[in-house]
């Protein structure tokens, strides 16, 4: 099955509204999903006969910048079974520093590998993955500010008396 095949198997069965926009023009075509039809996608993903996609090999999370006010989350199958892939990119609207952080849903209960991808995300970029059962920081320390990641992200100069922020 190759990727247009996988795009009209989706809109079949979920609709033409399940998909923002289709990328094929480039190396590696995705397709953009809202971020409120992204669970519905992935479950159709797993458990469609034909698609069958038992491997999440990654997630990627990105911040645009504060000119762009976005963040993107690019997810990566694969059907193991099959031999096809996927990469769906969730598009976020980005958060000021005194808003909630940007919200996508998790898929950790459909893929056990997007516990650690989607914690790492949340930890460095500040993305927030509704019905994670354990999100929590996984590279920093929990009481450390901000997130790393993202663009207008300014290091602390001190944590706990330890200089942490230096000029080269």
């Amino acid at each position: 099955m190759d990727f247009t095949d996988i795009h009209l198997l989706l809109t079949n069965h979920l609709g033409a509204d399940a998909i923002d926009e289709v990328i094929d023009n480039v190396p590696q075509p995705f397709l953009v999903v809202p971020a409120g039809r992204l669970a519905e996608v992935a479950d159709l993903l797993y458990r469609h006969e034909q698609l069958y996609f038992d491997h999440l090999a990654c997630i990627t999370a990105l911040d645009n910048g504060p000119a762009a006010g976005t963040m993107e989350v690019l997810y990566h199958f694969a059907s193991i079974p099959y031999g096809h892939t996927l990469v769906l990119k969730v598009v976020l609207v980005r958060n000021q520093a005194d808003e909630p952080l940007p919200v996508v849903p998790t898929l950790s209960h459909l893929w056990r590998t997007a516990d650690w991808h989607e914690r790492e995300a949340y930890d460095l970029l500040g993305i927030r993955f509704e019905g994670h059962p354990d999100l929590r920081r996984i590279l920093l320390p929990t009481d450390w500010e901000g997130h790393p990641l993202r663009k207008d992200y300014e290091a602390q100069e001190l944590y706990h008396g330890i200089r942490v922020k230096y000029e080269i």
